[in-house]
């Protein structure tokens, strides 16, 4: 690990003013960013922690809640507001970590956290992301992990976060500060997908501070957040889906869905929704949805798998939703 001074922010201003030091890097509860340290792929030469910032969840005037990026997860999982308004977000976050991790990671680190892409942490392989203009190693090598959507030549990596799935299915809203005030960012917009320079993960310009994340009133229908992977314990996701669904009068009058293990972002199903949207909410009409989000994906030599597995879950997930309505 490179030597680094470490600075604490007693507030947002000091934070900024740190945080806008050249090599500067914010930390919250580190559960990614140390590691990366660890292992000689982040080399920030100061550490600002905003522990203790933004840790407050807050009711909006549109029924919505304002989540402080100082929040840790399990504090968000357990409230009564999110389980009841968004289980899907607490079911992501719950299916996400250990508890120890939950405990101390933060809903800013959360969303900032960088890919498990097994060739990114390992220093003998070529990585675009760890160094650009490196090559790609998981292209030809063992790719079960990777991409099936927005991946590019340079990068088939995807992004590890559960919490940031269902975030994007329900309509957030990511708020960042910097020395010159503040901005609102759409959750699907944050992330950006690879092109040619995979190792830009989001749209944060330098020295900027997650200081919340707004969730909408979530609509009337169940959500569920469904996650498969390889193993129960706390395994990254093969494919996780993050939905919503609300019928009324036999007609699906909105619908919201983002898949989790596919992209180098969360990949909200905008195709899905379309072919939903205003029709009956049958298993046929979610296969056919699910089959034309699905027609753009492309299957590496060990994840072609995802394509079939993708599409039955999102089917699965969406009858399941639809069978609670009915008991409603």
């Amino acid at each position: 690990m490179d030597p680094f001074t470490y600075e604490r922010a007693s507030d947002h201003q000091t934070a900024l003013t740190l945080g806008s030091r050249s090599g500067a890097k914010y930390v919250g509860g580190g559960t990614n960013l140390v590691d990366l340290m660890r292992e000689t792929i982040e080399h920030p030469t100061m550490l600002v922690d905003v522990t203790g910032l933004s840790c407050a969840i807050e009711e909006t005037g549109d029924g919505g809640l304002r989540i402080g990026a100082g929040m840790r997860n399990t504090a968000v999982a357990a409230d009564r507001r999110v389980r009841e308004r968004y289980p899907m977000l607490s079911q992501a976050i719950l299916a996400g970590a250990s508890a120890q991790i939950r405990n101390m990671a933060t809903v800013g680190g959360n969303l900032l956290q960088r890919t498990r892409c097994g060739y990114f942490y390992d220093d003998a392989a070529h990585c675009n992301k760890r160094e650009p203009g490196a090559g790609c190693d998981a292209i030809e090598g063992f790719n079960r992990m990777h991409a099936i959507f927005g991946a590019s030549n340079a990068c088939v990596a995807t992004h590890p976060s559960d919490m940031a799935v269902a975030l994007a299915a329900l309509k957030a809203v990511v708020t960042v500060e910097n020395r010159n005030g503040a901005r609102d960012i759409p959750l699907v917009d944050f992330h950006v997908l690879p092109g040619e320079t995979p190792h830009v993960e989001t749209v944060l310009e330098a020295g900027e501070l997650i200081t919340a994340v707004t969730v909408p009133a979530g609509i009337a229908g169940p959500s569920a957040y469904r996650k498969v992977r390889d193993r129960a314990s706390y395994a990254f996701a093969l494919i996780s889906v993050a939905a919503a669904l609300e019928v009324r009068d036999g007609v699906v009058k909105e619908v919201q869905i983002a898949l989790g293990g596919v992209a180098h972002k969360p990949w909200r199903a905008y195709v899905a929704e379309a072919a939903l949207q205003d029709g009956p909410p049958t298993e046929a009409a979610f296969r056919a949805a699910a089959q034309a989000e699905f027609a753009a994906a492309r299957g590496l030599r060990d994840n072609a798998f995802k394509i079939e597995l993708g599409q039955r879950v999102v089917i699965d997930t969406l009858v399941k939703l639809a069978a609670l309505q009915e008991t409603r």
